[in-house]
């Protein structure tokens, strides 16, 4: 990933965001936004001190993939990824911003994330252990950690643009969106996420869980943001899947083990990180690319 070089932050490039997630930077262009995926890695809701060198471009590549995988079947927000064609003032740092960007229309955002789980993993085997229940999901008695589930489930969440995300129900997300979105995102979500997993399963490997983004863009249900990424799934190697532990993850998975190993109570500041771990995270990353995505991944350079 050397060849995006490193980005914190565009304020480094004297470029001051509208809007400041954890990772991505947002630009208001009008009729459209301009998505910055910068290189910062966070867990926990604490954004770390160091960096993983191009991981921002990498995240906004496969995202590109996904989206030329499903062309026209699936609905996008982006308008182009060219940083050779952007305005002023951001033109005279394409080189920075090249491989990172998304030009995209504004969407009437849906506020909720559309979760979509295979696997008992995560906080889905954390509500299964105390109430046999993942989102309002009964399952059946003894499943084991990372068990494959007897069908897949959507399991929305809350859209917090500040601290963590909240499982809800079904009927909570339709309350929040209403009722008919609420089946539209579903039903799409599973058409996309099941596509997305036998592609992957093809390839050495299984998506656990993900998670998507929809809003409305001219009244059409349009998927936004990141898609099907290392930092929005679980990617585990199907050669080395073992039910009842946790599985040797490819993701951003990495960071949180490793986090949990250490003793900090997961506030800021975030501690400093083993170099080691940033590599690690990093290979994960182009693995999974390579493996996807390998016409994609030579053109890149990774």
């Amino acid at each position: 990933m050397d060849r995006f070089g490193v980005l914190i932050s565009c304020e480094d490039l004297g470029l001051t965001p509208d809007r400041k997630g954890k990772v991505r930077e947002i630009f208001d262009l009008g009729d459209e936004l301009l998505l910055v995926a910068t290189d910062r890695i966070s867990a926990f809701d604490v954004v770390m001190d160091q960096a993983v060198p191009g991981r921002g471009a990498l995240l906004t590549q496969m995202t590109l993939a996904w989206y030329d995988h499903f062309g026209s079947r699936l609905k996008n927000h982006l308008v182009h990824a060219d940083s050779s064609r952007l305005p002023a003032p951001f033109a005279e740092h394409a080189d920075r911003l090249e491989g990172r960007i998304m030009l995209a229309h504004k969407a009437d955002r849906y506020d909720i994330e559309a979760v979509m789980r295979a696997y008992l993993a995560g906080s889905g085997y954390k509500d299964y252990m105390a109430s046999g229940e993942v989102c309002g999901h009964a399952l059946p008695e003894g499943l084991q950690l990372c068990q494959e589930l007897p069908s897949t489930i959507f399991t929305p969440a809350t859209k917090a643009d500040e601290g963590h995300d909240e499982n809800i129900s079904e009927s909570v997300a339709a309350e929040i969106i209403g009722h008919d979105a609420m089946v539209a995102v579903r039903e799409k979500s599973l058409e996309v996420y099941e596509e997305a997993r036998s592609y992957a399963r093809e390839r050495g490997i299984i998506i656990a869980d993900t998670k998507f983004e929809f809003g409305l863009v001219g009244g059409e249900l349009t998927i936004i943001d990141e898609m099907l990424t290392p930092d929005s799934s679980r990617f585990w190697d199907a050669d080395k899947y073992e039910v009842g532990r946790e599985q040797d993850s490819m993701d951003k998975q990495i960071l949180r083990n490793y986090l949990q190993t250490l003793d900090w109570d997961r506030k800021y500041p975030a501690p400093q990180l083993d170099e080691s771990v940033l590599a690690r995270v990093a290979d994960g990353y182009v693995q999974i690319f390579h493996r996807l995505f390998p016409g994609r991944a030579k053109e890149l350079g990774l």
